[in-house]
């Protein structure tokens, strides 16, 4: 890596826009404010931590998932997608975070460390849960599972940064 694309890789600041979790596999996410993020577990009262998830594997990259507003936004504006924030059952939503960039990268939430693990890209069970034509227009951009490095409560709004 050249000084010049680590100096651009520590330069952007992000923010959460949105939290979600669901009670159990296949049910509704729903919008919070704040959620505890507990190491080896993942957020609190959230599917995956509950060990309910559809493809829950008692492994690092289930304990937390992220998603781009910008992606959302790309999806309607170029496939005449509609979907809501938490219907795309992520965890977070992000602003001006560079997800895809943060894969094997450690970074903050607040302050809750956080390691990107792998993307998170789009498959059927999203499909067939939104009921929307989803993957071809998430294909890359469907977000990325994480680890949750040390415990701490994240709130809508709170800055994401390297």
């Amino acid at each position: 890596m050249t000084t010049l694309e680590a100096w651009v890789e520590q330069m952007w600041q992000g923010t959460i826009e949105s939290i979600n979790i669901a009670d159990g596999a296949k049910e509704p996410m729903r919008e919070i404010a704040e959620a505890r993020a507990l190491p080896g577990v993942g957020l609190e009262g959230d599917r995956y931590a509950l060990g309910q998830g559809t493809f829950f594997k008692p492994e690092p990259s289930y304990e937390l998932t992220l998603i781009e507003a910008e992606a959302i936004e790309a999806l309607r504006r170029d496939y005449a997608i509609e979907l809501a924030p938490r219907d795309a059952r992520r965890n977070l939503v992000t602003r001006d975070v560079p997800l895809n960039h943060l894969v094997g990268k450690e970074f903050f939430i607040g302050e809750v460390k956080i390691r990107g693990i792998r993307l998170c890209e789009p498959c059927d069970h999203l499909q067939h849960l939104t009921g929307q034509p989803v993957i071809k227009g998430l294909l890359h951009r469907g977000g990325l599972r994480a680890q949750i490095l040390s415990e701490g409560t994240i709130h809508v709004s709170d800055i994401v940064r390297a």
